[in-house]
């Protein structure tokens, strides 16, 4: 049996497999070999080996040879003057002299053509895809059934940008909202492409169908009235889509902000305030209420790492939000309420305080005690009230700082 780690035909084989899956041996077409002649890795004989396996090396010669009378890849030799040999002709390397060899060795000559078929009419339909193919043959074919639909979606898009319609109203022939969901990956790769770049939604994290100018499913915000004399036809706490919040006028002054459902149906009666119930991470949505950036924002959090994080957030869409009960008074005071913050939120906040930014970097590195953590509905409603009660700060100063402290 030769050397383990000398190259063999499976060997061959195998790399060439790798170089299609990779998409090296369809980005061009058939006519246009820029790659070939293709040397491939190729380990053979040391000297040392040739002396004292010789009858092992010339049996892997005459494997290779037979190799590539089978597979279709070319063999480089050299003359090798060995002192107990003699001269010897000896392989140096592989090659595989053409892309039409490189396809039929791993029998993929049929795949090959319907690759060029599917690119042709790609680029017939949407020429500024046609780089995008050449550069993609994988995804080409792995969606190969589905051009259909795929070119049907692209077209549509490209004739009704920003249609502001939910996806269940496309008329697409042959496709139904299930398609585009199930392929809105590569749709949205496509899309990228064909739809003009001033109709496509460029906002971090959003959604395909809002990507795409398709009306997605509401954005629902809760809130809650705490003045009486402000409620909606006798309803103080709704629930209503954030393009309806925007519209309303609702004469409030204050607007406190909490991520804990029960606090904020227990924060007693207050002149003109409301309080919305937080959304966590997708904060962003209330950037399109802008009457909020009107108002006074007071955000009541846990006092936490992840409790920071959020104010953090909350405040990179609102500036001059305050924060509410997140300060050292309220932790030390509530000592016995205490819990330990399972994973502690280690990323940068640039939009804490000064006061908020030294309290958060207590609770990092544990001046406190080990990940302490006060969640909102342990704070005695009497301090709530009282809180509520005080006049907010006249203004909020943020020292642009980053707070970090090192992983343990």
């Amino acid at each position: 049996m030769p050397h383990d780690g000398w190259t063999r035909p499976p060997d061959v084989v195998r790399q060439v497999e790798r170089l299609w899956a990779r998409g090296r041996l369809l980005g061009v077409s058939a006519s246009e070999d820029p790659f070939f002649p293709l040397p491939l890795r190729f380990r053979g004989p040391t000297r040392h080996e040739l002396g004292s396996r010789f009858e092992e090396a010339r049996a892997w010669i005459r494997e290779l040879e037979a190799g590539s009378r089978a597979h279709g890849y070319g063999i480089a030799f050299e003359e090798i003057a060995h002192r107990q040999l003699g001269a010897n002709r000896i392989p140096s390397g592989i090659f595989v002299p053409t892309q039409a060899d490189a396809l039929r060795m791993i029998g993929k000559v049929r795949a090959a053509d319907r690759f060029h078929a599917l690119r042709r009419r790609i680029g017939d339909a949407f020429a500024e895809l046609d780089a995008w193919a050449s550069r993609n043959p994988m995804k080409v074919l792995d969606v190969e059934e589905e051009w259909d639909g795929l070119l049907a979606v692209l077209a549509w898009f490209r004739e009704h940008p920003r249609s502001g319609v939910y996806r269940r109203q496309l008329e697409i022939e042959g496709v139904d909202t299930k398609f585009i969901e199930q392929h809105r990956g590569v749709l949205a790769e496509l899309l990228g492409h064909v739809v003009p770049q001033s109709a496509i939604g460029t906002e971090k994290g959003i959604s395909f169908d809002r990507r795409f100018g398709l009306r997605e499913k509401p954005f629902l915000v809760r809130f809650r009235l705490l003045d009486e004399g402000l409620r909606i036809q006798g309803l103080a706490d709704l629930t209503v889509p954030v393009e309806d919040l925007a519209r309303l006028d609702l004469g409030v002054d204050d607007v406190v902000v909490t991520e804990n459902e029960v606090n904020g149906l227990a924060l007693p009666a207050r002149s003109r305030t409301l309080v919305l119930f937080g959304q966590g991470y997708a904060v962003e949505r209330l950037a399109e209420v802008p009457w909020l950036a009107r108002r006074r924002l007071l955000y009541w959090g846990d006092i936490d790492t992840h409790g920071f994080a959020m104010l953090d957030r909350f405040r990179r869409v609102f500036p001059g939000t305050m924060s509410l009960m997140m300060d050292p008074a309220t932790l030390l005071a509530h000592r016995r309420m205490w819990v330990e913050e399972r994973d502690q939120c280690l990323e940068e906040l640039r939009h804490l305080d000064a006061s908020e930014g030294a309290l958060h970097r207590e609770l990092l590195s544990g001046v406190h005690g080990e990940r302490v953590r006060l969640e909102q509905e342990w704070i005695g409603f009497g301090w709530v009230k009282a809180a509520l009660a005080r006049p907010p700060a006249p203004g909020l100063r943020i020292e642009h700082t980053s707070y970090m402290c090192d992983t343990k």
